[in-house]
């Protein structure tokens, strides 16, 4: 059958029914669609839940589902037991199809027919009892359309939004209508995982009006379905749970009440057999006492479903062969050079190259010795001058031919290491005081390349004298530079928790006035870092005046050594700090 066609057919019975709603519509009686059933659209997986398969253009499927339910519509003694049921067996068959189009949107169709339905109806019920006269008729036509949003059948997630309209079709008398017509946006999740599958609804069912069947509220109501499962024989089965209900959302005192809440359990199979064919069986009880609950249900369904056909794949087009040798480019290592037929993949397809150095035999002026290419017709591919130790200057021009170095205009430093300056201060480590620790030039060789301040065998190190005024504890400002250094070497190294200042003099005077101005000279330092931000805690002072020389008190050259504020590192940092 032609998938237009069928499309057309499927429009026109919509358009047939729909526009005949009002005609075939009952005066508005106690009655409603009974029935909490809502089979998902043709094609689908499961038997409430949608597994979104909105594959193909034109794509058709159609089934029949049949529906029956033990004890749907029940009167109870505020006692809790059971009066009577007003519908003691109702059996539906749900006639639907649908149709893929896009490979994104899906129309569909269901109409519920009511084959046999029949109850007690005595008591005060009686006016409610389903006879014989009313019990086989159809109920509301329901039409529907899906688009598909995210993902694709089969994914992880696939992600719908839709939209359900009820046509009122049915008898209230009979309880398959509710009278009106029903607007029911919808939003569906499914996806595969491996061999687990799953499925998922959300939506809400809008009634025009808010009536009441037996004291309670049936307006507009929110549903939900859902479904997990697993996919078995090569996919072709798929068994496992659903759940779905709905409760009225109009009426405060209705919102998951008992009979307004009916909810339902459902396992279920549904196996696709030969061909385009499809059936399935569920039987599952009602969870609630909910209006149109049944205490059991039974499901069965056949279904034919259009199988989704893959577009056919274009023939590969043949072995490319650009330079024409019979060797296809795949496999040649010298596409657009023809060549011959070699066991050695880097050659196969390229002129002939006797000892591989990828420098042709016709060009090859050592044609059985691998070598370089070079500009030179005598020496391509020749082997290169030896180079012993890797510098890039052969060894004829190399002054240090075992020894990497770099190219120099002086003959007798050519190719030799370049002097050393490991702390890149410019100055050669040979005359550097201070060779790991980057520092300025200084006519003083002991002070030469050294920094200010730097951090060195547990201590802060100066590279000059924290100068004073004379017989005193003031702090001369040409000092300032000099403590600025310390003060950077603190802040740069959090790490540092404790630095004792000490103070030292030479022998000149008495030993308790020099220590107790050596005393006064570490607590100024300390004060002028504190001042400048560094914190007191991280500071502590001491004067030992002239009992720890580190010169002779003998010249005056050795009592300026010994006149000196030293900062000792009292945690001392890692190794690898920076000063």
């Amino acid at each position: 059958m032609n998938g237009s066609f069928r499309f057309a057919q499927v429009g026109l019975a919509a358009s047939l029914v729909l526009s005949s709603a009002v005609a075939l519509a009952q005066d508005e009686a106690a009655g409603f669609a009974l029935d909490r059933f809502e089979p998902s659209e043709r094609g689908s997986d499961w038997f409430v839940a949608e597994s979104l398969d909105l594959r193909g253009h034109q794509r058709f499927a159609a089934g029949l589902v049949l529906d029956y339910g033990y004890k749907p519509l029940v009167a109870y003694t505020p006692d809790g037991d059971e009066r009577e049921a007003i519908v003691s067996h109702q059996l539906f068959g749900h006639v639907g199809g649908a149709m893929q189009m896009w490979n994104r949107v899906r129309f569909a169709l269901n109409l519920p027919i009511a084959l046999y339905q029949g109850g007690e109806g005595t008591g005060t019920s009686a006016q409610m009892q389903v006879t014989s006269d009313n019990a086989t008729t159809v109920g509301d036509l329901r039409v529907a359309a899906d688009v598909r949003l995210v993902g694709e059948y089969g994914d992880p997630m696939t992600l719908s939004g839709g939209l359900r309209l009820y046509a009122p079709t049915g008898s209230q008398d009979s309880f398959t209508s509710d009278g009106t017509v029903r607007a029911q946006p919808r939003v569906n999740v499914a996806g595969d995982v491996s061999m687990f599958t799953y499925a998922g609804q959300l939506s809400f069912l809008l009634r025009p009006s808010d009536d009441s069947f037996a004291g309670s509220a049936t307006g507009s109501e929110t549903q939900i379905a859902l479904a997990a499962g697993a996919r078995l024989l090569d996919r072709k089965l798929t068994v496992g749970p659903e759940l779905y209900g709905s409760t009225v959302v109009t009426d405060g005192d209705a919102f998951f009440a008992r009979r307004t809440t009916p909810f339902e359990l459902l396992f279920g199979a549904h196996y696709t057999a030969t061909g385009p064919w499809r059936v399935g069986a569920g039987v599952g009880p009602g969870l609630t006492r909910g209006f149109g609950t049944p205490k059991v249900r039974f499901l069965a369904s056949v279904e034919f479903v259009e199988p989704f056909e893959q577009a056919a794949a274009a023939p590969p087009p043949p072995p490319s062969d650009r330079d024409g040798d019979g060797i296809i480019d795949d496999e040649d290592a010298c596409p657009d050079v023809p060549g011959v037929r070699t066991a050695d993949p880097a050659r196969n397809g390229c002129p002939p190259d006797r000892d591989g150095d990828g420098v042709l035999d016709a060009e090859d002026a050592c044609p059985d010795v691998p070598g370089v290419r070079t500009e030179d017709p005598k020496t391509n591919g020749c082997p290169p001058p030896s180079d012993r130790d890797g510098d890039g200057i052969i060894d004829e021009q190399d002054a240090c031919p075992d020894e990497p170095g770099v190219r120099t205009d002086d003959p007798k430093t050519n190719g030799c290491p370049p002097p050393k300056d490991r702390d890149g201060d410019g100055i050669l480590d040979g005359d550097d005081a201070c060779p790991d620790v980057a520092g300025p030039p200084n006519d003083d060789p002991k002070k030469h390349g050294c920094p200010a301040a730097r951090i060195e065998q547990g201590q802060i190190k100066i590279r000059e004298q924290v100068q004073f005024a004379y017989n005193s504890a003031r702090i001369l400002n040409a000092s300032d530079t000099l403590l600025e250094a310390v003060k950077q070497i603190l802040v740069d190294h959090p790490e540092i928790k404790k630095v004792s200042v000490e103070g030292h003099t030479d022998n000149r005077g008495s030993a308790v006035y020099n220590k107790g101005l050596s005393n006064r000279r570490a607590k100024s330092v300390v004060d002028w870092l504190v001042k400048r931000g560094i914190d007191r805690g991280r500071l502590s002072s001491a004067g030992f005046g002239l009992e720890r020389p580190i010169d002779s008190n003998d010249t005056e050259e050795g009592r300026q050594n010994n006149r000196r504020v030293e900062f000792h590192i009292a945690d001392q940092p890692e190794p690898s700090a920076k000063p």
